[in-house]
């Protein structure tokens, strides 16, 4: 194998992935994976020869599968959110800053001492459940999803972050697998993209999971779906807080107020757009 330095690796992968938008960072950090090492490691050793063959070969099928858009997160099992590290795994929708929103949200509405019970709907990878759960140490969290490989996921890691006392998931559609049960929050970042929206079928999007990013013809019918049900398993005084796309604020307004919601009001994300609406269920 000829002799090749970590900085000339990386400026070939770089190369190789200049169609994509962060091709310094992906390929930064999927020689870190192969390497067992992080991106600040890369830069002190820059000038380090690789000498094992197998990893060199590693690390090339990567790129190409980069290059081809699978999702950096999926070639590298896992995806920071909320300060925490995440499985991920295909098949599961990858955890986005933006739904770092409704976290924040979701906690602007709790106490620190707050000790009640907490449903987060189509959870993933656990990741809001878990942000929640370490964030308000005391309160407890059903966290649901219809999806059998999501779930196995979001077990995974409630586990990895010793959660499982407080943070326990469940197999079902929604409210399906609460019957009977009343919270004092619900969150949820539900599919919400429209079947025909073009953007499904590009970047990595491709790779996702279609019944975890589109609701019907416009994005809005498992939001419907939600906001309909949510009164049967809200506390009186309850919250109801949903992640959405940023055109759709108005339409999710709508829809809580004439359910009975109160104190209707859409949160902005950072870059401005409209991202989580929430009501207060009445006393």
């Amino acid at each position: 194998m000829p002799a090749i330095t970590l900085k000339a690796l990386l400026v070939e992968a770089r190369s190789a992935l200049a169609h994509g938008d962060t091709p310094r960072l992906d390929a930064e950090l999927l020689l870190a994976h192969v390497l067992g090492k992080d991106r600040g490691w890369l830069y002190a050793h820059g000038d380090d020869i690789l000498e094992d063959p197998n990893a060199l070969g590693i690390f090339q099928a990567l790129v190409r599968r980069r290059g081809e858009g699978e999702p950096v997160s999926y070639l590298l099992g896992s995806r920071e959110f909320w300060s925490l590290n995440l499985a991920v795994r295909p098949g599961v929708l990858i955890p986005r800053p933006d739904t770092e929103t409704l976290v924040e949200t979701a906690l602007s509405r709790l106490a620190e001492d707050f000790s009640g019970r907490l449903a987060d709907l189509g959870t993933g990878t656990g990741a809001i459940a878990l942000a929640l759960a370490v964030e308000r140490p005391q309160c407890h969290i059903i966290a649901v999803d219809r999806s059998p490989e999501a779930l196995a996921v979001a077990r995974e890691n409630v586990m990895r972050l010793g959660l499982e006392a407080r943070v326990h998931c469940r197999l079902g559609n929604w409210f399906e697998p609460l019957a009977g049960e009343r919270f004092d929050l619900i969150v949820s970042n539900p599919p919400y993209i429209a079947d025909a929206d073009p953007h499904l079928t590009q970047g990595d999007l491709r790779f996702e999971p279609p019944s975890a990013l589109a609701s019907g013809p416009d994005g809005l019918m498992d939001i419907r779906r939600i906001v309909e049900q949510a009164p049967g398993h809200l506390e009186p005084g309850g919250t109801l807080l949903l992640e959405h796309g940023m055109d759709q604020g108005e339409a999710v307004r709508t829809l809580l107020a004439q359910r009975g919601f109160t104190e209707v009001e859409t949160v902005r994300d950072l870059g401005g757009r409209e991202r989580v609406t929430l009501g207060i269920m009445g006393r």
